[in-house]
């Protein structure tokens, strides 16, 4: 796992909002033509990289001769073997199809959603992540493609549940469907998430039942991309037991429409005065194209050939005191990667002007 975080300044004469620059990592494109621009919060890119070696090699190369690149902080983490599975569902209409391969992809974070709970911050996740309340990303949105649209009555349920590849506060709290009347709804709850078209992502979907008080009670189907993905589940069927989490794991061609949606609604196993949908969270990653790139048609090697070596100036990587305070309590490795024209790495004397930290959001975003 790594993440890059970023944070535009001015230090001395150098403005980093105007920084234009590619970032390799083990030989996968993770941004190309990446600039923060002028903007106050911070931002932070998430990658989940197979690693065949010891060491994670990173680089950062101007998008063209006069510009440079910047990173405020890096962090490397060994992830959990079980963090990432091999096999996904692959959804195209087609049933009964599987995604095998997935630990070897490269895989940006693009949202990862708790839905119906509070924000979860690093300081509570096992694996230092961020998950951002489907209400707040909503509120946050001018994009009418981020929206969400509900049917029937929508409660907000908390209960307990154990810790998983999610942690418990995601489990704990659910956005549900239920019916009072006696008749099953025929509505669906759905997410939109704005997405870069072109790609493949894999798209998992957390459910964990608190809202129901016996087992075999609640029965629905869940969609993708408007596709049936898994139809009539029965998590008591799965896990047991009420309360206990569970998750799946889907992969999904964008449908040209930069849009990607995620629904749960009601079988026609669903129960009178019973639940018709339920939903924890919701974590979205695109998947490197067939270039090996995240951020467009070009590959790693065009990247570097772009740069000739005679040119390579002085890239100045710093960690300024501003990031240190993001980046606290977090496992940090921070790695000089030699080429055979050395690049020299040194700290910019930084005039940071004071920032409310109260209004920095972590931004988790495939646009660059």
């Amino acid at each position: 796992m790594v993440r890059l975080h970023f944070h535009a300044f001015v230090s001395s004469n150098l403005d980093l909002s105007d920084a234009q620059f590619h970032v390799l990592v083990n030989g996968y494109v993770a941004l190309s033509n990446f600039s923060v621009g002028k903007v106050r919060d911070f931002v932070v890119k998430e990658y989940f990289i197979w690693a065949d070696s010891d060491k994670i090699v990173i680089n950062f190369v101007p998008a063209k001769k006069g510009n440079y690149g910047f990173v405020n902080a890096i962090e490397v983490i060994s992830a959990p073997k079980d963090l990432i599975a091999d096999v996904g569902f692959l959804v195209n209409g087609n049933k009964d199809e599987k995604f095998v391969g997935l630990t070897k992809q490269a895989l940006e974070t693009v949202h990862r959603i708790n839905v119906g709970g509070p924000k979860v911050t690093p300081f509570n996740d096992t694996v230092w992540r961020t998950w951002i309340p489907d209400y707040e990303f909503l509120k946050s949105s001018n994009d009418l493609s981020k929206r969400m649209y509900f049917g029937g009555r929508i409660h907000y349920q908390i209960g307990g549940a154990s810790r998983e590849v999610g942690p418990d506060f995601v489990y704990k709290t659910a956005r549900v469907i239920t019916n009072t009347n006696g008749s099953v709804l025929n509505v669906n709850m759905t997410w939109e998430f704005p997405v870069d078209e072109g790609y493949k992502y894999l798209v998992r979907m957390h459910f964990c039942d608190i809202a129901s008080i016996s087992l075999g009670l609640i029965h629905f189907n869940v969609y993708v991309n408007g596709y049936l993905a898994y139809e009539d589940l029965d998590l008591s069927s799965i896990t047991y037991t009420l309360a206990s989490p569970f998750y799946v794991d889907f992969v999904v061609d964008d449908d040209s429409s930069g849009v990607l949606r995620v629904s749960v609604g009601p079988t026609n196993k669903t129960m009178a005065y019973g639940v018709d949908g339920i939903l924890n969270g919701v974590e979205i990653m695109k998947m490197n194209n067939s270039m090996g790139s995240l951020g467009g048609k070009i590959c790693a090697g065009m990247v570097l050939k772009s740069w000739p070596r005679g040119n390579i100036g002085v890239l100045v990587p710093f960690v300024a005191g501003l990031c240190l305070l993001l980046s606290l309590a977090l496992v940090m490795h921070r790695r000089t990667v030699g080429m055979r024209n050395p690049v020299s790495w040194s700290k910019l004397p930084t005039e940071v002007p004071g920032v409310d930290l109260n209004h920095g959001n972590l931004h988790f975003s495939g646009k660059a």
